[in-house]
């Protein structure tokens, strides 16, 4: 199967999603590896080590997997299917192979040695000093240095990584889409929300092919997806059926044929053993170079700080949940299936809302509106919806471009709704196309922006909580660092090369304007009256910010001390067990005793199956930075628009253009003349 009969093997203007299918994946990854490989013996047998017949050459042989592999990626994230994953395994082991045997590559890595301690480096700029610099630590992470049977031991575990983190994110999203209660009785609905009866009850009907229930009438169909699992443990008043529901949430992948324990056992090892080939005591060595934090001592002095700072305020928070518990009724003392609840009540009884009060006045296409006209703010740039039809991999998914004045500079697809038999949960930010320079013309970025928000019915748009607001301001922050780079070259433009402690800032920065009031009128209202967002609502989501902030606060650091200590101080080989190094550190960080079943590792993606082994810390690192940034904007006023504005084009200009083109630090001082501080993060949070 040939170009153009095969939709993967063009490689120009946008993946073809209408005609991608699983049965064109093994002859198009078939033919790119063979071509790939003959570029590379033709660049490892050029004898002139230069930026242009060495490092141009290669950043071509990516551009096929950019058409191909890339989206394959994709769609096992949005459009998981059998078929599709049978195809993906299949190949995996050989494109991970391709790219060890390119990192490898003693030919190419003497050759950016001689470029970096040549006479053509002092004519080099900043950003293709750069580019060698990554591209010689990358291959040295890769085993550049290895041979003989450490080489070949060190390519079976990469591979083997590899394919334990993929059947990882799987059990995951299969466990959790197995998994269904359904209730049948009205008694056990009191106290549910609106959305949460129309989606469980859309989601029985999804499931069973039926018109049969209703929103009001039911049966009603739990699953251990966020956007039901989340509010019906805030809401449920029936204690047994939070009890059952959390205790599955905990549990999941965890047993069965979707058990992921002997992977986490497995991928521990596997992780200890690559870096000691590497020469490194222990994973997290390897894991912090690549990142901005100096040491493992580091990071945890980082998250022992932030513990401190905020365990006073979570122990008095707690007692707050226990007297409204005891208030309210509940005899029992309080269990782990009981703090969202009784939270959600103490944050009614304290600022009077509602998700469900809030969301008619946060439909979709409003909050769009607000973020794309806060973007051109900022950056002095225009979003629009793309007039052209655009191939997509569901009807639902949207398409958008992004101009500076009239001339294009970067595209997105959004895929926002939920779609639990087929799309992996939570919200994600990824690349489809780096901007990069082809045949002398620069091909303009393009990126996926994932979210699961509530699917519109009839003419009712998707209504988000104030959660899922931010939550895609964050992840806009990401793609808005992808979009606006002026950096051509792929090794570094966008969020690639970025340091994986600072990819965070864009994101979190931008979170940081949802809690602004000109923002927040700008994003908000009503989906029926256009009615805007009532004054005391504005000034107790504002509040509400720094609600439960200590015990939020602690909730992720217990998840970062976890990942550190088991990529640090964990002997995968010995007989402790993975899961008794996450209780010890949970008997510090959390009021109540952990549970023993508590298995949440087991579904614990970010660092099994994707890239923050080592690495979780980075949302705690990053947030430190990008409140300080934030802060910056406080300083001058955010009243003062053209001080605002001007302080938001040094801002694109710095974090959204550079990309990895510079250190993130470097940047930082740049941008605030100064070293970070955790005072802004601990003000913003009232933990001060």
């Amino acid at each position: 199967m040939t170009s153009p009969s095969n939709p993967l093997l063009v490689t120009e203007g946008i993946p073809r999603f209408d005609l991608i299918g699983p049965e064109h994946i093994e002859p198009a990854v078939n033919q790119i590896l063979i071509d790939a490989e003959k570029k590379l013996k033709k660049i490892e047998q050029n004898t002139k080590p230069t930026w242009n017949d060495l490092v141009k050459p290669l950043e071509y042989i990516t551009i096929p997997f950019e058409y191909a592999w890339k989206p394959i990626g994709h769609l096992l994230n949005v459009k998981n299917s059998p078929e599709l994953r049978k195809e993906h395994e299949k190949m995996q082991p050989k494109v991970v192979q391709f790219w060890l045997r390119l990192e490898q590559s003693k030919p190419i890595y003497e050759g950016l040695l001689s470029i970096k301690n040549g006479p053509e480096w002092k004519e080099l700029d900043e950003t293709k000093r750069r580019v060698i610099d990554l591209k010689l630590r990358d291959a040295k992470l890769a085993g550049v240095g290895l041979a003989g049977q450490d080489k070949e031991r060190f390519n079976e575990i990469s591979t083997e990584l590899s394919r334990l983190g993929t059947k990882f994110m799987n059990n995951v999203l299969d466990s959790t889409k197995d998994y269904e209660f359904i209730i049948t009785e009205d008694k056990d609905i009191e106290g549910w929300p609106n959305s949460l009866l129309q989606l469980s009850s859309q989601g029985y009907n999804n499931a069973k092919k039926t018109d049969e229930s209703t929103p009001e009438e039911g049966p009603w169909r739990i699953t251990l997806e966020a956007p039901i699992v989340v509010p019906f443990l805030r809401h449920s008043k029936n204690r047994g059926h939070r009890e059952k529901i959390f205790l599955a949430y905990i549990t999941r992948a965890d047993s069965g044929e979707w058990d992921n324990r002997p992977l986490i056992s497995e991928i521990l090892k596997l992780r200890k053993e690559k870096a000691k080939l590497l020469g490194y005591n222990k994973y997290a060595d390897l894991s912090l170079e690549a990142k901005m934090a100096p040491s493992v001592e580091a990071v945890l002095n980082m998250l022992e700080d932030l513990f401190t700072a905020s365990k006073p305020n979570q122990i008095d928070e707690f007692k707050e949940l226990e007297k409204i518990a005891v208030e309210t009724g509940q005899k029992e003392q309080l269990s782990h299936w009981d703090t969202a609840y009784w939270s959600e009540r103490l944050k009614e009884k304290r600022f009077d809302f509602t998700d469900d009060k809030l969301r008619p006045y946060f439909p979709l296409p409003k909050v769009l509106e607000g973020m794309f006209s806060l973007t051109e703010f900022l950056f002095d740039v225009n979003i629009v919806e793309s007039e052209e039809e655009v191939p997509v991999w569901h009807e639902d998914v949207s398409y958008f471009n992004v101009f500076e004045d009239d001339k294009q500079v970067g595209s997105f697809y959004l895929d926002a709704y939920s779609r639990p038999e087929e799309k992996r949960g939570g919200a994600w930010m990824d690349s489809c196309l780096d901007r990069r320079v082809i045949n002398s013309v620069v091909r303009l970025p393009v990126i996926y922006l994932n979210a699961n928000g509530t699917p519109p019915v009839g003419d009712r748009p998707s209504l988000m909580s104030f959660s899922e607001v931010t939550t895609l301001f964050h992840e806009f922050g990401h793609g808005l660092q992808g979009m606006l780079t002026l950096v051509d070259y792929p090794d570094v433009s966008g969020i690639n090369g970025v340091e994986w402690d600072a990819v965070e800032i864009s994101s979190q920065f931008m979170e940081n304007w949802c809690y602004y009031e000109p923002t927040l009128r700008n994003i908000s209202g009503h989906w029926e009256t256009g009615e805007p967002l009532p004054d005391e609502y504005v000034k107790k989501l504002q509040e509400a910010r720094v609600f439960m902030a200590g015990s939020s606060m602690v909730r992720q650091l217990e998840f970062g001390l976890t990942d550190m200590k088991l990529h640090s101080e964990y002997d995968p080989y010995g007989a402790e067990t993975a899961f008794e190094v996450h209780h010890e550190i949970a008997k510090r960080t959390k009021v109540l005793p952990p549970l023993e079943k508590d298995h949440f590792l087991c579904a614990f993606n970010h660092i099994f199956a994707g890239g923050y082994a080592a690495g979780y810390y980075s949302y705690k690192w990053a947030e430190v930075l990008s409140a300080d940034i934030y802060s910056s904007f406080e300083e001058i006023g955010l009243e003062n628009v053209d001080e605002v504005k001007q302080l938001g084009e040094r801002f694109r200009e710095s974090y959204l253009a550079l990309g990895g083109s510079i250190e993130p630090m470097e940047i930082f001082k740049e941008f605030m003349g100064r070293e970070p501080s955790v005072d802004a993060l601990l003000r913003q949070y009232n933990l001060v």
